[in-house]
């Protein structure tokens, strides 16, 4: 079955390729790095270093420190892979790593939040398409010592070409919703080489868990251990951060505060009509707008003024003034601290059948959290806050309007349910610490 999956690929490269082409006519940077793409990158120091012990010649001390693979997608799974990264990175100095994304925000996120704590112990490129001629080149110019796999990343000749050269291969923070487990279930066969070929998976809940055995994961090799997104910590230099932006947005008027985040193209228009709608009982009412993807910000920022309202954005430099009626977030890294800065926040990529992002992020702050419904990406996390009082759920722009006006209006209604949402994220910590040992009992001896 893998042959044939492997046939199909090499048949639609050229689509592919013309995909990334296509989407370069937005982001210029989809057009860059190809070469990595196809697996030709520099060899790493030492990757040789057996064929160079053949010979006599001892590899230095860096070339022999162990070299950790971790693959995420996009923004969202570096985001998770970050504080896992941090981690065994403070408990093990001397490692290397290695990170692969698919796309260039993702890129973006890895250099800006890896860099300045790796210290010149990482390196970072695209993945290579998942074709053995792809993959043989970089593995022989990197040879890592294990791959970590974040979330639903599998890749069936990539994880077959690890086993077969004795690179474990662990899944964590695995999730696998009802449907893909469905889509995966299309193709049995494929699916149980996958399992076969991964050492390990250390899935969110349960339930997840359950799904990868159904595909013919081994139940022996699956633990469930929750959501390392639960484990976010917040400092006092990203609260003095949140309350600086904060003190900017509002003004001497001290005007409320809604967030729109990581929204995708169909969810900007119900937004700006929830706070058309919302201007109405509250006319100095501010819209923070943050799209998920960068190439869509030029775009947003044209249907704000075609819709009349009055619209600053965030690489203009300077705050919103008090006729402004929203704020662009046409920046990279700083939702987070967006999320402390806001009285309500709504969480894109749910109103669109996308699955939902991570609402993790602004319960952890205390602020309350709408959503579409489309969630089921984010399916056990969403059940939980919205059980606990943390999370509502909306399906158009009217009911938006309403649930967010309920918040607006009354402060201790608005302050007891991001209390909620703060406990259910306090609560289902500390799949971090196990995700480590789980990582760490991995590493080859």
């Amino acid at each position: 079955m893998r042959h044939l999956y492997t046939w199909f690929f090499r048949l639609t490269l050229p689509l592919m390729l013309l995909h990334l082409w296509w989407r370069g006519r937005a982001d210029p940077a989809y057009r860059k790095r190809w070469s990595e793409r196809f697996g030709l990158v520099p060899s790493r120091p030492g990757a040789r270093r057996r064929w160079r012990e053949r010979f006599g010649v001892v590899p230095d001390r860096a070339s022999r420190a162990p070299l950790i693979w971790i693959h995420s997608v996009s923004v969202g799974e570096t985001l998770a892979a970050i504080p896992l990264i941090k981690e065994l990175a403070a408990r093990h100095p001397r490692w290397q790593w290695l990170v692969t994304t698919t796309t260039p925000t993702g890129s973006q996120r890895v250099h800006d939040a890896l860099e300045p704590i790796l210290n010149g112990r990482l390196l970072h490129y695209y993945l290579p398409f998942d074709l053995p001629e792809c993959l043989t080149p970089f593995l022989d110019a990197l040879r890592p010592n294990i791959l970590v796999s974040m979330e639903t990343e599998l890749w069936p000749n990539l994880l077959a070409i690890c086993d077969k050269r004795g690179i474990p291969a662990v899944l964590v923070n695995g999730r696998l919703s009802a449907k893909s487990a469905k889509g995966y279930g299309r193709f049995p066969g494929l699916a149980r080489d996958m399992m076969k070929n991964l050492m390990k998976v250390v899935a969110q809940y349960p339930a997840d868990a359950d799904r990868f055995v159904a595909l013919g994961m081994p139940s022996d090799r699956v633990v469930a251990v929750g959501n390392i997104k639960f484990d976010l910590h917040i400092g006092s230099g990203l609260e003095s951060e949140a309350q600086v932006l904060s003190h900017q947005w509002r003004g001497a008027a001290k005007r409320p505060v809604w967030l729109a985040a990581s929204t995708h193209g169909g969810e900007d228009e119900p937004v700006l009509e929830a706070h058309q709608q919302l201007l109405r009982e509250f006319p100095d009412l501010l819209l923070v707008l943050v799209p998920r993807h960068p190439v869509r910000f030029d775009s947003v920022a044209r249907l704000c003024r075609e819709r009349g309202l009055s619209v600053v954005r965030r690489s203009d430099g300077r705050p919103p003034a008090a006729g402004d009626q929203v704020l662009l977030g046409d920046s990279m890294g700083e939702l987070l601290r967006f999320y402390g800065a806001c009285d309500v926040a709504f969480v894109g990529g749910s109103l669109v059948p996308v699955g939902g992002h991570n609402m993790i992020e602004p319960a952890a702050w205390g602020v309350p959290v709408v959503c579409g419904p489309h969630l089921h990406n984010f399916s056990t996390v969403a059940s939980l806050m919205q059980e606990a009082g943390g999370l509502a759920v909306v399906n158009d722009a009217s009911q938006l309007a309403a649930q967010l006006a309920q918040w607006l209006r009354d402060a201790a209604l608005r302050e007891e349910a991001g209390a909620r949402g703060r406990a259910v994220a306090g609560q289902n910590s500390g799949a971090l610490a196990r995700t480590v040992q789980e990582v760490e009992s991995m590493m080859p001896r």
